[in-house]
């Protein structure tokens, strides 16, 4: 029987503290907030029991961050796309962010198991002097345990409407997707970060960014192959593909630890639940 479940989330802050008001449907949780940083800023930990999708599956995940507030995201583990018998399995994320509100959206990675049919989507609406901070990561297959992407689909999208889009249909029988030199060249592990911004940054701020995340990305695990770049001056763009999601998550985790500390001027430690 197929699981549907959705968690809804809004930040709101009051009186210099950052809070969460959340329900629930479904094998979908949210930990309790905790408070590294100080008031300002929530960090949070969703959590899905069941610890993957089958076909028919869906999660639907909608995060509201009101004025002012400060909210970080993360999960304990991999969101995992296991075997299909034909149905497809989505997670659906929706992001909405009010002026002048922060969002870090950091999961662990995507894993496209062999055979899945999966959709995995997450849209954007950033309002003016808001900021949206994430990235999202995939795994296709598990190679280093003998279970290769050798059969499935999986569709990959990234929108803010009307700014930006990434949209990707991979399909494990599209070789020259999945190994020609202008796809995939044989890497098995793709990833987007972004710092998004609902208003314009002066050029001189976009190279400042964008000088920073190419020092960390020269820095990264030469099996790593990563570019950044900035297609709109509300937006920052950092790309890579890797042969395996670990020197991937680890360059990612750099930038995003360099971008929050140039763009906002904090400078703290990861998230607890990445060192578990």
């Amino acid at each position: 029987m197929p699981w549907h479940a959705s968690l809804d989330l809004t930040y709101q802050r009051a009186d210099g503290r950052t809070t969460l008001q959340h329900r629930h449907s479904g094998p979908l949780r949210i930990l309790k907030s905790l408070y590294p940083e100080g008031d300002a800023v929530c960090h949070n930990v969703i959590v899905h029991p069941p610890g993957g999708l089958v076909g028919g599956d869906a999660l639907d995940i909608s995060v509201r961050v009101d004025g002012g507030a400060h909210g970080l995201l993360s999960t304990p583990g991999a969101t995992r796309f296991y075997r299909s018998d034909g149905a497809d399995a989505a997670q659906r994320v929706q992001l909405e962010l009010a002026a002048e509100a922060r969002l870090e959206w950091l999961p662990l990675e995507t894993i496209a198991y062999p055979d899945c049919v999966a959709r995995n989507e997450l849209t954007m609406e950033i309002e003016p002097g808001a900021e949206c901070l994430g990235w999202d990561v995939c795994a296709l297959g598990l190679p280093a345990a003998g279970e290769p992407f050798t059969r499935g689909v999986l569709h990959q999208q990234v929108q803010w409407p009307g700014v930006w889009l990434e949209r990707a249909r991979i399909d494990a029988n599209d070789a020259r997707l999945l190994d020609g030199p202008v796809g995939l060249a044989g890497q098995r592990a793709l990833g987007t970060l972004w710092l998004a911004s609902g208003t314009a940054r002066e050029l001189a701020a976009r190279e400042a960014l964008l000088d920073a995340a190419r020092e960390v990305l020269a820095d990264a695990d030469p099996t790593v192959w990563a570019g950044a770049t900035s297609p709109d001056a509300r937006l920052i763009v950092l790309r890579a593909l890797a042969p395996q999601v670990e020197p991937l998550m680890a360059v990612f985790q750099r930038a995003w630890a360099r971008l929050r500390a140039l763009a906002w001027g904090l400078n703290t430690p990861a998230p607890r639940i990445w060192r578990v």
